[in-house]
This record gives structure tokens, sequence and C-alpha cells, in this order.
């Protein structure tokens, strides 16, 4: 299996779990899940723009600078910031197969 189709995969399976979340998360998390899915699918159409391959690492490092520096910016308050990055954490262990 080549990079891109490992990165593809984590890209769709990224979006599945977001997805499943709708009909059984709280609020919260579908405010975190929502966040997240829209610094994921930034992080993956700039890297899609510069046309240059990219990596499952590539994304996760580049998606959690992305939401490193919202935060820093004051975007979400404590609390939202704590289900955003458990969010976070349970899309990265349910995908763990992909960042080994």
């Amino acid at each position: 299996m080549t990079d891109f189709s490992v990165t593809a995969q984590f890209i769709q399976q990224a979006a599945d779990f977001f997805d499943e979340l709708v009909p059984v998360a709280t609020d919260d998390q579908l405010f975190a899940a929502g966040y997240l899915r829209g610094h994921l699918d930034l992080v993956v159409g700039t890297l899609q723009l510069t046309e240059q391959p990219f990596s499952v690492a590539t994304v996760v490092e580049q998606v959690e600078q992305s939401l490193l520096a919202a935060i820093e910016k004051g975007e979400l308050n404590t609390l939202d910031e704590q289900h955003v990055r458990t969010v976070w954490q349970q899309l990265l262990q349910s995908n763990k197969t992909f960042l080994a």
C-alpha cells in the first residue's frame, strides 16, 4: 500500500469517525467534531494545493499546529478546548494503526 493510499484511508476513516458521532454524541462532542473536521479539511485542502505528497504524520502534525494556533488566538474557551482535545485523541486512538 502506498503512502498516498494510506493517507487517503486515514482521511476517509476520520470523516467516518465524525459522521458516526452525529447520532450518538452530545452537543459538546458534536461541536468539537465539527470544529476538528474544519481543521482537518483545511489542512488536507492546503496540502493538496501544494501538489506535494504528504503522509498521515504530516496531516496529524499540521492539524495539531492549526489547533494550537487557534487556541492561542482564543478561539475556544477552556471547556470547548477540552472537548476538542478529547475528540481529537479519540479520533487518533481509533486510527492508531495509521500512526504506528
